[in-house]
């Protein structure tokens, strides 16, 4: 494929770009929406990437984590062995704690516990969580399984903005065909899980 310069012209005055292929596209598979639900399971096949959207999730309890798990048993158990890394970034309402941190008590090193992948959300009836969760390949029997998450909500303990970034990889050979999502404690109250695959 040749590289096509645009000399100062705007993209809507390009008429080709030469041969782009590979690109991949992205396929919606199924949207789950929560209504005091306990947790939030999906299935997943053979697609080479997964991308989950999260949209106005709402915890009936405060202080709660939104976390995920794997299953390469089709859901019969959520206990896949991660290692995983976790920071955020957040800053108050009224101006204070403008902080960038790493959270040791938040990653897992070698662990089958859920993944926490925000960080003590508020559940006052205006909060919400919004972000997205990539999975790569995880019907591989050769590799790990890397994931990617990046999130923004209302930090339970007062009015914070807090970003969440975690990421890593379910430390498994096994096909990961099931994963589910809930919350650290009490129930998702409200919003939707979008699911996407990718070619």
């Amino acid at each position: 494929m040749s590289l096509i310069k645009l000399n100062d012209r705007a993209v809507k005055d390009v008429t080709q770009f030469g041969s782009i292929s590979s690109l991949g596209s992205l396929t919606h598979i199924s949207t789950a929406t929560a209504s005091a639900s306990a947790s939030i399971e999906f299935t997943l096949g053979d697609y080479k990437e997964y991308k989950f959207f999260f949209v106005n999730i709402h915890p009936s309890t405060n202080n709660a984590y939104f976390q995920f798990n794997f299953s390469t048993d089709s859901g019969s158990n959520y206990n896949v062995t991660k290692t995983t890394t976790f920071f955020n970034a957040y800053h108050g309402e009224t101006g204070i704690d403008p902080t960038l941190t790493y959270q040791s008590g938040r990653d897992l090193a070698q662990s089958t516990a859920f993944q926490d992948i925000d960080y003590s959300q508020n559940n006052q009836s205006d909060s919400n969580l919004n972000g997205t969760l990539q999975v790569f390949n995880p019907s591989s029997t050769t590799y790990v399984k890397h994931f990617i998450s990046d999130c923004n909500s209302n930090h339970g303990a007062g009015n914070y903005c807090m970003r969440t970034f975690v990421a890593g990889y379910g430390n498994t050979q096994s096909a990961i065909n099931s994963i589910k999502f809930q919350m650290s404690s009490g129930n998702i109250d409200a919003g939707q899980i979008l699911l996407f695959g990718v070619n």
